[in-house]
């Protein structure tokens, strides 16, 4: 069959060595008529610091820009995913982990999935398998990673509609581990009343190498359980398909414990003996409610060995070296790392708690165009100095709060001193490079360089630079607000369908101030404007004309 969609690839990756047997696994079942190719597979690499190359197979070579490798400065899988759907132009967005095998005919049930929900589902998800050890009992680790069987819409294998992704705001990077953020995810779309499939494609997912204390790191996940609650509400478990979880329990085993050792520093022993024996006996519960997991995915004829064994181990003949390692040194792991998890979930909530207090849900507004002189920079006439590029106040902090929240960041600017000849486009370039190292990356620059008896489409008021940014970054001018300190910034937003805020300095006049639908004393404010209205309800902000003009 050939497929009436199109679609691209987003593999987000820390360099991992599968990424290359992904590669060629995509690159080598792509052919054919039965195996539609995608236009586009972007490689996103997450390393804070990349140093040696990405593990790419040689085959990638001879694709031409089928493959392209971007960075995302290591933000975490929902910022890395981002910043790939985002560089995608097709229909379908099909997310992959960098460690899933492809089952030999994924490509081709890849297009059939999507040509058979393209019109009536907003994402696709597919079947994952995660292989576990048959000679032994599996581990602990292994049998959390198979959980991924019968996950809902987790981003192993997921497509989703790129006007879908666009609608939402794409993932939320306030969650900065792999967890949650594809449930949240689904969540939102689904809230938009779009439907979630599974596909008939499959993978496989190895389960990835583990340490002792994994179980323990794990429990960072209770910091995303807080951000879930206040976007989904109390339901929000029932509706991602989580059981209840055992928080309550860890609660209660903490606290016996906490007040254990208080009122025995205290000197109140009857207390401390009766919450020490409240601690122990919800510790013991919890590694009891543990240890016998350990013959669940087990082979059949190696079930009733587990149970012979560890009861025979409680009355004095503990034998466990007959089922084979690891099952001895997954015991004291488990007996050790269920002391432990208690006190590091609770610490994981407290922290989320704070760090999550009052976040409102994750903005679909996702592009903030700025005027550049005297809005990010002081203005300096027909500037091609680096040296003297000077920060607004609190231009830095303003545009951090808005990546910090997902919403790139755009410059629009008229620069009208290169058509007089008093600086170069070259003079240009270097400046912004200037403002970038002061105030952080800017995902898109449109200068326009003509003076206004040039004729040109590009020069504010007019539209195009906003419309030519907007359609750079993927999204509609009504998808972006412009923020600049001249009636003219206002102007080309309106003209070009996009919300306009006006941000007044010394050579703003009064009737630019009085047009302006909406006005900021300063960036932070023009700023909590586009993150409140996009929280919902929070009154858009006016100012007094004097309060704006020096």
């Amino acid at each position: 069959m050939t497929s009436r969609v199109s679609y691209s690839i987003v593999v987000p990756t820390t360099g991992r060595p599968s990424l290359r047997m992904l590669l060629d696994a995509l690159l080598g079942r792509l052919g054919g008529p039965d195996a539609p190719a995608p236009e586009a597979i972007v490689i996103v690499d997450d390393r804070p610091r990349p140093g040696a190359p990405l593990p790419l197979p040689p085959s990638v070579d001879g694709t031409g820009d089928l493959v392209r490798v971007i960075r995302s400065g290591g933000r975490g899988p929902a910022a890395a995913r981002n910043a790939g759907w985002r560089t995608t132009t097709t229909e379908w967005v099909v997310f992959l982990d960098d460690d899933v095998v492809l089952s030999p005919g994924w490509a081709r049930d890849l297009a059939a999935d999507l040509e058979t929900t393209a019109s009536e589902a907003g994402g696709c998800q597919g079947i994952v398998t995660v292989p576990l050890p048959a000679s032994r009992a599996a581990t602990d680790w292994e049998r959390n990673t198979a959980g991924l069987e019968s996950a809902l819409w987790i981003t192993a294998d997921m497509a989703y509609r790129r006007d879908v992704l666009a609608e939402c705001g794409g993932f939320d990077e306030r969650f900065q581990h792999a967890y949650r953020e594809d449930a949240d995810l689904a969540l939102r779309v689904m809230d938009n009343d779009h439907r979630l499939v599974r596909g008939t494609r499959r993978v496989t997912h190895p389960v990835r190498p583990a340490g002792f204390w994994v179980s323990v790191r794990a429990q960072a996940g209770n910091a995303d359980d807080v951000l879930m609650r206040r976007l989904h509400g109390r339901g929000w478990r029932e509706r991602a398909g989580e059981g209840s979880g055992r928080f309550p329990r860890h609660v209660a085993t903490t606290g016996a414990g906490l007040l254990a050792v208080a009122a025995f520093a205290a000197g109140a022993r009857r207390t401390a003996l009766a919450a020490g024996a409240a601690w122990a006996g919800l510790s013991a519960e919890f590694v009891a409610a543990r240890i016998p997991r350990i013959w669940d995915r087990a082979p059949a004829e190696l079930s009733e060995r587990c149970r012979t064994d560890l009861l025979e181990g409680l009355g004095g003949r503990f034998r466990a070296t007959r089922l084979g390692a690891p099952w001895p040194g997954e015991v004291v792991k488990m007996l050790v790392t269920s002391l432990v998890i208690p006190p590091a979930a609770v610490l994981y909530r407290l922290r989320g708690l704070v760090e999550h207090r009052g976040a409102g849900p994750w903005p679909s507004r996702q592009v903030v165009l700025f005027d550049r002189d005297d809005t990010l920079i002081r203005d300096v006439p027909y500037n091609g100095d680096p040296t003297t590029v000077e920060p607004m106040p609190g231009a830095a902090e303003a545009l951090e709060r808005l990546r910090r929240q997902g919403v790139r960041i755009g410059v629009v600017s008229n620069q009208s001193g290169v058509a007089k000849g008093y600086i170069t486009a070259d003079d240009v370039r270097r400046v912004n490079a200037r403002v970038e190292e002061l105030v952080g990356p800017i995902d898109v620059w449109e200068i326009c360089p003509h003076d206004r008896d040039d004729d040109c489409d590009c020069r504010k008021p007019l539209p195009a630079l906003v419309e030519r940014a907007a359609g750079r970054l993927g999204v509609l001018p009504s998808d972006c607000v412009v923020i600049g300190d001249i009636g003219g910034d206002v102007e080309a937003a309106v003209a070009a369908g996009a919300r306009g805020i006006l941000v007044p300095t010394g050579r703003t006049r009064l009737e630019e101030i009085a047009a302006a639908s909406e006005v900021a004393p300063d960036l932070n404010s023009a700023v909590d404007l586009v993150l409140g209205d996009d929280r919902g309800g929070r009154k858009r902000e006016r100012v007094p004309a004097e309060r704006g003009v020096r």
